[in-house]
């Protein structure tokens, strides 16, 4: 109980000090609101006339994480049937959870929910022992998988402003306040596309049903020169993407990264002791076939994979979801304390979510940490815990008493 009274007297201190939605959000009294509350129970089908009704209700009823519809209504407090859609803004949610890094089986945890079988690393479909579909998750926000989800982040913006034609100031970018990335596009041009439509949009960023045959790989074009040097270099589309992904792979690729997508150790020796020379053919002439002995279908393997590569991991559901409940921007993230904040496309690089997303900056408190590895707060590296009382700034132990591997004890 100390703990629940802990997190939810600071979320309500936050909410009445420093919580102040942004003027630049769109259509405030269109939208459906939802919230998840510490009692455990949803609360839905909520909506505000302004900014300043939407604040007070937060501060008065402190939820444990607040949403708002990406899609606009007629009447957005009725159910579904009657809302009266009017359109809604194209949403993409890129999350470590659907990315495999090597620390997930460091960190991440999962037992299942019928026969208690507990592994760790990525969460299975099946109980591989029972065959359940039910499983308590316990993952951890660390910085390789903030990077990964970052790099996945940098790829789709990358095809929604030079493939797509958005421009930066109709693309929003946020840090979810957990394990990922929000990228929301507002645009006339999109907010009637529907459910279908926005399923052709999620099938081109992520390449599936890519076929490399159509984007510039074939036996000719193995073979043949372009016309001119620049015909080749100013590609776009996938085939700019197909064609970068090569260039990188063949540029990184060590033997056991070529023998894993399938050729044989002889071929991928070949490639490794003649890369300048593939990499120096395709800048000047434009074609890849530089060396003997690499066919088609090594190249073929080596364009299905680097395509595979170039593609943006994103949850695919929510981007075809026109109903979707998206995390409200600037309100706090009951599974860790940080906030969802936003900040724009050209500064990705920079942007650190550990410095930016921190919600609390003084006090401290004193916890007993069950386990939890070693995690970063601002400038201050805390951990490896492992059973012990340890006093913590507020945002480190917030953090830990979100993620269940701590309990207040003063």
């Amino acid at each position: 109980m100390k703990s629940l009274a802990f997190v939810q007297n600071v979320f309500r201190e936050y909410y009445t000090k420093d919580f102040s939605l942004s003027e630049k959000f769109p259509l405030i009294e269109k939208r459906e609101f939802g919230f998840a509350l510490f009692e455990g129970w949803m609360l839905r089908h909520k909506s505000f006339k302004n900014k300043e009704e939407l604040e007070f209700f937060l501060q008065n009823s402190v939820p444990s994480d607040a949403y708002s519809s990406c899609a606009y209504y007629e009447n957005p407090e009725t159910e579904m049937e009657r809302k009266g859609w009017l359109g809604a803004d194209l949403i993409f949610d890129i999350d470590a959870d659907h990315i495999p890094t090597p620390c997930n089986k460091v960190h991440d945890k999962w037992v299942c929910g019928v026969c208690g079988l507990t592994g760790k690393g990525f969460t299975p479909s099946k109980c591989p022992v029972c065959g359940g579909e039910k499983f308590e998750v316990s993952t951890w926000p660390c910085e390789v998988c903030l990077n990964s989800a970052k790099t996945e982040t940098v790829k789709l913006l990358d095809m929604l402003m030079r493939d797509f034609g958005f421009s930066e100031k109709n693309i929003h970018v946020f840090f979810s306040g957990h394990r990922g990335y929000h990228v929301h596009a507002e645009s006339e041009a999109i907010r009637t596309l529907d459910s279908l439509a926005r399923k052709e949009i999620v099938d081109y960023v992520s390449g599936l049903g890519l076929d490399v045959f159509l984007h510039g790989l074939s036996k000719k074009s193995l073979r043949e020169t372009p016309s001119s040097q620049s015909q080749h270099l100013n590609v776009f589309g996938w085939r700019r993407h197909l064609t970068l992904g090569m260039q990188s792979f063949i540029l990184n690729a060590k033997e056991e990264n070529l023998r894993e997508i399938g050729i044989k150790q002889k071929i991928a020796e070949t490639i490794l002791q003649n890369k300048d020379v593939i990499l120096k053919n395709w800048l000047n002439k434009g074609t890849w076939s530089a060396v003997r002995g690499i066919g088609f279908e090594t190249w073929r393997k080596i364009a299905e994979h680097s395509a595979k590569l170039q593609s943006a991991k994103i949850d695919t559901v929510v981007t075809t979801d026109i109903h979707r409940l998206i995390r409200l921007v600037g309100t706090l993230h009951g599974k860790t304390g940080f906030k969802k904040v936003e900040f724009s496309a050209s500064t990705i690089d920079g942007f650190d979510p550990f410095k930016s997303a921190v919600a609390f900056k003084t006090g401290t408190v004193t916890v007993f940490v069950s386990d939890a590895p070693e995690f970063r707060v601002c400038d201050e590296v805390f951990g490896p815990y492992k059973k012990q009382r340890v006093e913590l700034p507020t945002a480190a132990a917030m953090l830990l008493v979100c993620k269940g591997r701590a309990e207040v004890i003063a």
